[in-house]
């Protein structure tokens, strides 16, 4: 299911993005996601990011904040939850993207290599999307959601798009799609 936040609402102001997945049959090495957002400012944003939050970081100013990590989906429910207060990003700000990294230290994977993985972007009770990564199996790593800022509000974007590369993602998640 996904969905964009419309009409005559002031726009999208909290949002929780959250990922789960099953652990790894027993003797295989465990499986880690994290999540990742990226800040854009409205002068650059699809370049570099102000700023990137995942799991050994924070936003400068609060209003990203990770609020579970898991490195191993042992959990009950869902493993990573990261929510961004978007209403309190200050007005330079115009576009937030968040994506899902499998950390490869245990070696190569890809998302169909992640037993039951899926991802939920909600504001409040309402799910704007949940699915799992079935259009990006051969990924390492993918953009999930993207909030952009238009005349002064907050718009919800789904924005699923698979990346190679898990090690440069924070840096490259942003960029414009070819599509």
């Amino acid at each position: 299911m996904s969905g964009s936040v419309s009409g005559i609402g002031k726009g999208i102001a909290k949002v929780e993005v959250s990922l789960k997945w099953d652990p790894s049959p027993m003797g295989q090495p465990a499986i880690d996601l994290d999540l990742v957002a990226g800040v854009y400012r409205h002068a650059d944003p699809h370049g570099t990011p102000a700023y990137v939050v995942h799991f050994d970081s924070r936003s400068p100013d609060g209003t990203i904040t990770l609020s579970r990590d898991s490195r191993d989906g042992k959990g009950f429910g869902w493993d990573e939850v990261m929510t961004l207060e978007l209403d309190r990003l200050a007005e330079e700000f115009g576009r937030v993207v968040v994506g899902a990294v499998i950390q490869q230290s245990n070696g190569e994977r890809a998302f169909s290599q992640v037993p039951q993985a899926r991802y939920r972007v909600a504001e409040g009770y309402t799910a704007l999307a949940e699915d799992d990564f079935a259009a990006v199996p051969g990924a390492r790593a993918a953009t999930l959601a993207e909030f952009v800022r238009e005349g002064g509000r907050w718009r919800f974007r789904p924005a699923v798009r698979g990346f190679d590369d898990a090690e440069r993602f924070p840096q490259t998640m942003g960029a414009a799609s070819d599509t």
